[in-house]
């Protein structure tokens, strides 16, 4: 790869961290607000619906700018408008400036997946590789927000754990722009390496199933990370200190725990059947978080950890799945589009989760629906084309950065 890919790679994978540590921060610093505020944690969690609802609602308009205007300058307004976001939740005087601050934070971050994964797909040489190290960032990213937020508002005060992160995102945004601006980043406009052209019934067909799919795994996604701070501190708390640190810290353990069978799945998507390491994913979902809704003590954690495991695994080869039955021009598009199912459902995930917080006061009735929601997804994904057909390589020769 030359310079310019290499660089959009690498921002890329480091973007996927940020996100989904600006976009989680809330999440834990809900729990300092409870007492600072003298508010309810249902009252306080729905103020993340508006952020959660444009995180994404605003994706295929972000896929759609990066594919006709600029993905390397989207990917700049990524950084600068999430960081924007997170600052201006950090200097919110009372829930009103909150709702509208978190609001532009989940705009800025609606732009990370349809632009930042149709430019690694165009930039990577080996696709399967590059999606598992951008899942092992996106994991972390997901691992430490708890640890962040939770470590953050301990030391200093809970905005602080908007301030920090804020202000990271600001300076990979000023930086990306001035690599723009020297030419050093460029845009590119064909894939490094081409792949096969699928046929248009099996387009269409995996069109309908992984919408279905890819609903279902954004209301688990989400659900799971909006409640597993509380849960942790309703089941574990005599175990933690009641502080936000240890309820933080725990949360991270789990979701660093899977960082690794990410890769994993990278390496599984490159090698194996999409389809097959799709859908054995989506089954050890369903008993998974059938068990968390009745554990607590160790067991919880480990039930807790296997689930997430097996969510971020199929990430890579349902990234390669879109990109696969998705023509170049559209990608950016496509990607938005999938997140505005997957992304999209987290307004519906936070309503569920305070809806059910509030009717019984715990969270088994909740994780007993997300198992019906998996076992759903698993049949659909059977349906899904089989991509181990033999297909003939389409020979390009690599296009130059534009």
């Amino acid at each position: 790869m030359d310079a310019s890919s290499r660089l959009s790679v690498g921002f890329a994978w480091v973007g996927h961290s940020l996100m989904h540590i600006v976009a989680a921060l809330y999440l834990t610093v809900v729990l300092a607000l409870e007492t600072e505020w003298n508010l309810s944690y249902d009252e306080l969690i729905r103020l993340w619906t508006l952020g959660a609802f444009l995180i994404g609602v605003g994706a295929p308009l972000a896929g759609w700018l990066g594919d006709r205007w600029s993905s390397a300058g989207m990917m700049a307004v990524f950084f600068l408008m999430t960081g924007a976001g997170s600052i201006a939740c950090g200097l919110s005087d009372g829930p009103t400036m909150l709702l509208w601050s978190l609001a532009l934070l989940g705009l800025g971050a609606s732009i990370y997946h349809p632009v930042g994964m149709a430019w690694i797909t165009s930039n990577a040489e080996n696709r399967g590789k590059a999606m598992g190290w951008l899942g092992l960032f996106g994991t972390f990213g997901v691992a430490t927000a708890a640890l962040v937020a939770g470590g953050l508002t301990q030391a200093f005060g809970w905005r602080a754990a908007f301030l920090v992160p804020g202000a990271v995102c600001v300076a990979f945004g000023v930086a990306l722009a001035g690599l723009m601006a020297l030419g050093v980043v460029k845009d590119r406009h064909a894939d490094v390496k081409p792949q096969p052209k699928p046929s248009r019934g099996d387009v269409v067909r995996a069109f309908f199933v992984l919408s279905l799919t890819m609903v279902c795994a954004g209301l688990i996604f989400n659900a799971m990370q909006v409640v597993l701070p509380k849960l942790f501190e309703a089941r574990l708390g005599h175990w933690l200190g009641g502080g936000t640190l240890g309820v933080g810290g725990l949360v991270t353990l789990v979701y660093l725990v899977a960082a690794l069978p990410q890769m994993v799945g990278g390496v599984l998507a490159d090698r194996h059947s999409l389809k097959w390491v799709y859908t054995l994913c989506l089954l050890v979902q369903i008993p998974m978080m059938a068990a968390v809704a009745v554990l607590a003590d160790l067991p919880l954690v480990a039930a807790a950890a296997l689930t997430v495991i097996a969510s971020q695994t199929q990430i890579p080869a349902e990234n390669m799945l879109l990109a696969r039955y998705t023509p170049d021009k559209h990608r950016g598009l496509a990607f938005g589009a999938k997140y505005i199912l997957s992304f999209g459902a987290g307004p519906l995930a936070v309503q569920l989760v305070a809806y059910v917080y509030e009717w019984t006061g715990e969270f088994t009735m909740l994780y007993l629906t997300l198992s019906l929601l998996a076992a759903l997804a698993f049949a659909a994904a059977l349906l899904l084309p089989d991509d181990r057909k033999e297909k003939a390589a389409v020979p390009a020769p690599l296009p130059a950065a534009e």
